[in-house]
């Protein structure tokens, strides 16, 4: 991979040429800890009583830039020569006023999590991130929060930089999402920990509860209950304290997703990804995959620090069309991308409804996982927010140059193309790889991808 010129992020750009893989891919191997429960861990541990002790989280730079932001804040955090780390808690309510201002880098979780949180301690704070966080939309949460008492000024469209001035005496709030979005639910549990009263959030389509799982983790009393229309309705009492707990993270099913589909599409391939997240609001990827006739076993169930685990094992398959339905969306939302480069190898004509987030991601990756695939001679159409790919049963042509736009997730996706088109692949940049799955190019290499990354 050669290194040339920089990005809009002032990082060095890294391209990447990817050709068709020769031989299976084959052995046993492990994804990086999941993101999501990564952040989560160190933002609960911080404000929780004592000492806790993480392993299998993340190093990507996304949850770096949240050990930093939460050291900011006066928690103090130490990784080991082992790779564990621990957290010694500050306390609900006494966080301190950070000294700078807090870069979160290219994570959009961080950033909005974090403002649950500042909006309940008294006390001025500002957030920033790099180029492609800055343009992405801070509203959804800064609507809700600011009832809590909280002030906050933002850039044109409620986009980062950041200011927010916590409330003294922040108020429980009682909100029902107008989308599906985990990250803005989120933040309103968190906001509700420091408030007086019941914080109560309604979703009308269930989202990721690995909020929920990690607060009954470290003690906090929460109620979910699912509604009529089958939604969920959280209630949570403010003022709880959190008790330190150790967290093992197990790994991260989107970065499993790129492996998965890798697998599944080289010829021969045979692989086990051991100590997989299999939380059922995760999972909708490698259920609809399945359904495409995907040979995809779960081994070893259990269950880690409130999420379930388990091994996966991933057998080359041909793939056939599928028509995923809308309410899936929230469970695989990540995986779209690296899930139209499987449908464009598969048979038939693959539709997925219901598209909308995509396009306030890290970049728009509707638009940019529609060019992804034209640029490399896979026929896609769009109606409304409903992308439809037209499969080549096993014949991508390739010879396109995608344009990955600051988007780690695209990266991977064109990487994963590129491994079983019939021209070599091209990728812009895969500098922001590392956001989420660090050592990527290293694991594909072991287990018999030979890229020359």
């Amino acid at each position: 991979m050669k290194q040339s010129e920089t990005s809009p992020s002032g990082a060095a750009v890294r391209p990447l040429r990817v050709s068709r893989v020769q031989s299976p891919l084959t052995g046993t191997t492990v994804v990086p800890g999941d993101k999501s429960i990564s952040h989560r861990s160190l933002m609960l541990s911080a404000l929780a009583k004592g000492t806790t002790h993480i392993t299998g989280l993340l190093e990507g730079e996304d949850v770096l830039c949240t050990a930093d932001a939460m050291r900011a804040l006066g928690a103090v955090i130490h990784r080991h020569a082992d790779g564990s780390w621990t957290v010694e808690g500050r306390g609900l309510g006494q966080l301190q006023e950070p000294a700078d201002v807090l870069n979160m880098g290219n994570s959009g979780t961080s950033a909005r999590l974090l403002s649950g949180i500042l909006a309940s301690h008294n006390m001025m704070s500002v957030m920033t991130g790099d180029a492609s966080l800055r343009r992405r939309p801070m509203k959804r949460v800064i609507i809700p929060l600011s009832e809590t008492g909280a002030r906050f000024m933002s850039r044109e469209g409620g986009r980062l930089p950041l200011a927010i001035q916590g409330s003294a005496e922040p108020k429980a709030l009682e909100y029902r999402l107008p989308v599906a979005s985990a990250q803005v639910k989120s933040a309103i549990l968190l906001s509700g920990l420091n408030a007086k009263g019941e914080t109560r959030v309604e979703e009308p389509v269930p989202t990721r509860d690995h909020t929920e799982n990690m607060l009954k983790h470290f003690g906090v009393q929460i109620s979910v209950e699912e509604t009529s229309a089958g939604g969920r309705i959280i209630r949570l009492q403010g003022g709880q304290s959190l008790k330190a707990a150790d967290v093992i993270v197990p790994g991260d099913p989107s970065s499993a997703a790129f492996i998965v589909v890798a697998s599944l599409l080289v010829a021969g391939s045979e692989v086990v990804i051991e100590n997989v997240g299999l939380n059922v609001l995760r999972t909708g990827l490698f259920d609809t995959l399945r359904e495409m006739g995907g040979q995809i076993e779960v081994l070893n169930q259990r269950i880690e620090a409130g999420e379930p685990t388990g091994d996966l094992r991933v057998k080359a398959s041909a793939l056939r069309a599928v028509d995923v339905p809308a309410e899936r969306a929230s469970s695989m939302i990540d995986e779209y991308p690296v899930l139209s480069v499987a449908a464009a190898y598969a048979e038939g004509v693959s539709r997925f409804r219901g598209l909308g987030e995509l396009r306030v991601k890290e970049s728009d990756r509707f638009a940019s996982t529609i060019a992804l695939l034209e640029v490399n001679g896979v026929r896609t159409s769009v109606e409304g927010d409903d992308l439809i790919v037209h499969g080549t049963k096993g014949a991508i042509p390739g010879g396109g140059c995608v344009g990955t736009h600051m988007d780690h997730r695209l990266a991977m996706s064109a990487t994963v193309l590129g491994m079983v088109a019939d021209q070599p692949v091209e990728v812009d940049d895969t500098t922001f790889i590392n956001t989420s799955f660090p050592g990527f190019f290293e694991l594909l290499n072991r287990i018999g991808a030979g890229l020359a990354a």
